[in-house]
């Protein structure tokens, strides 16, 4: 086997994955492992760093193996990870003082309202191109900083490090020897200036956070250290780290200005190209960076959905009414699509763009005494096209709409979701031959840094298109079926 192969960590919300790669893009092997998600209140939720640092060693070793591969066969490893959720460890011992705040969480959602009150939203979304919300890292790190005894104090003599998951994921796999972190997930946080491309002393300075505690920024793409030789039995560079999004970005070849794409996970990202200029929304859409390739740094305009799949596994793991997700399509293919005017707002942790509430809360209405399991299911899945259909929306009245929308994530594998998506949201919705585009996006990275691949443009052709989605719903049904969901956002919003 080539020693030009890619190994891809993908650490996501409910488990972590690895995957290697062929030059090609060819999975060699996969290895997946769920972790255990904490809530310990109502909208509160957590990780163990720990659990999230072995699962990710373990799926690592156990793709290599199965791929018949030795660390002396890698190129390289790119990291990927869900974004925001924050850790806060000690530089010296590298024990973590709290476990994870996950970006779902909401516990900070009064800070922000305070800060909002105070009029510092604008300011603060010019400099970061964020919104005051508990989702982005700031917020998070301050409540740490506030509760964890001495924190602050020590974060300030540098005695302690913050980072969201790649950070720690690049300080476990080099023996604490790199802190650093990609533009990517930098330009999450909510401490970071999207004009200077650096932390900004403004936005450290509201949230009380002490510039000792931050990451160095890096490119995407680059050599941001090796791993410690015992982990797989040599040293890897480590060349590639992105945001989940940013990475499926990559992977769909959304490259240019432009180009769409939305993954469809945990929950659901929209978020189209605008080139080496960013474009500040007024539709309260997030300016956020694409990638920072060679010191060229990429802008994306983003719409961010909390619950897209969390709702399936919420029907299959709380309700107990389905046995598995498959079993979704099958239930919206009974009721041919019509939940009989049942609709399911799955705000179960607020509401994200371009409504940003965080004190809505999860809603099925419209429903009768002949409302069943099948149109429950079904409006589930409908939830998520019809809340993608608010982000492109948002999108075009920021003179972004999407032409086509490339699509990706575990959901797609659902043909009836996806032909929902290209009846209600009006376009074309196209899916590609590997819909691994999250970690294929973070190989790509690492394969730039480590000449596996050329330059960008080769990426952009070994992109390959499955299957293309063309809208056929009639008007009068779409028009139905969005005024009956905007009906049901409005009994959901707190204000």
């Amino acid at each position: 086997m080539s020693e030009r192969c890619l190994l891809a960590l993908d650490q996501g919300t409910s488990s972590s994955r690895a995957l290697v790669f062929a030059p090609d893009g060819a999975i060699l092997a996969l290895a997946q492992q769920e972790f255990e998600q904490f809530y310990p209140r109502p909208g509160w939720v957590e990780h163990d760093p720990e659990e999230i640092w072995t699962s990710t060693l373990e799926v690592a070793r156990q793709a290599l193996k199965e791929a018949g591969l030795k660390a002396a066969d890698l190129a390289g490893i790119g990291i990927t990870n869900q974004r925001e959720t924050t850790l806060l460890w000690e530089r010296r011992s590298g024990r973590p003082l709290h476990k994870a705040i996950v970006w779902q969480d909401r516990r900070t959602a009064n800070r922000c309202s305070s800060l909002r009150a105070e009029g510092l939203e604008e300011s603060i979304r010019r400099r970061s191109g964020l919104l005051l919300d508990p989702y982005f890292s700031a917020t998070k790190l301050e409540w740490l900083l506030d509760q964890v005894p001495d924190a602050r104090e020590r974060a300030g003599r540098g005695e302690l490090a913050f980072g969201t998951v790649d950070t720690w994921l690049l300080w476990k796999l080099t023996g604490g020897r790199v802190h650093a972190t990609d533009a990517s997930n930098a330009s999450r946080t909510l401490l970071w200036d999207l004009n200077t491309q650096d932390w900004s002393p403004e936005l450290l300075e509201r949230f009380r956070i002490p510039p000792e505690v931050l990451p160095e920024v890096m490119d995407s793409s680059g050599h941001f250290g090796d791993s410690a030789s015992d982990l797989f039995g040599a040293a890897v560079p480590i060349a590639g780290i992105a945001g989940d999004q940013q990475a499926a970005m990559v992977g769909q070849a959304c490259l240019d200005a432009g180009q769409s794409k939305s993954t469809y996970g945990t929950g659901c990202f929209a978020m189209t190209h605008t080139g080496d200029e960013p474009v500040w929304s007024d539709n309260r859409l997030l300016t956020t960076v694409a990638s920072r390739i060679d010191g060229q740094i990429s802008y994306a305009v983003e719409g961010s959905i909390f619950v897209a799949g969390a709702a399936i596994k919420w029907l299959r793991d709380r309700l107990g009414i389905i046995d598995s997700a498959a079993a979704s399509e099958a239930a919206a293919r009974r009721t041919g699509g019509d939940t009989g005017g049942v609709y399911l707002v799955p705000a179960f942790t607020g509401l994200g763009a371009p409504w940003w509430d965080s004190e809505a809360r999860g809603l099925f209405c419209g429903m009768t005494l002949d409302t069943g399991v099948d149109e429950l299911v079904t409006a589930t899945l409908q939830s998520v096209v019809l809340q993608t259909r608010d982000l492109v929306d948002a999108m075009a009245a920021d003179g972004a709409r999407p032409e086509v929308l490339r699509i990706d994530g575990g959901m797609v594998v659902n043909d009836w979701l996806c032909q929902q998506l290209a009846d209600v949201l009006e376009l074309p919705v196209e899916r590609p031959e590997i819909t691994e585009t999250t970690a294929l996006g973070a190989a790509y990275l690492a394969g730039l840094a480590t000449g596996v691949y050329r330059d960008r443009a080769e990426l952009a052709d070994r992109w390959r298109l499955e299957r293309r989605f063309e809208p056929a719903m009639a008007a009068d049904r779409r028009r139905q079926l969005l005024d009956g969901w905007r009906q049901a956002v409005r009994r959901t919003r707190s204000t």
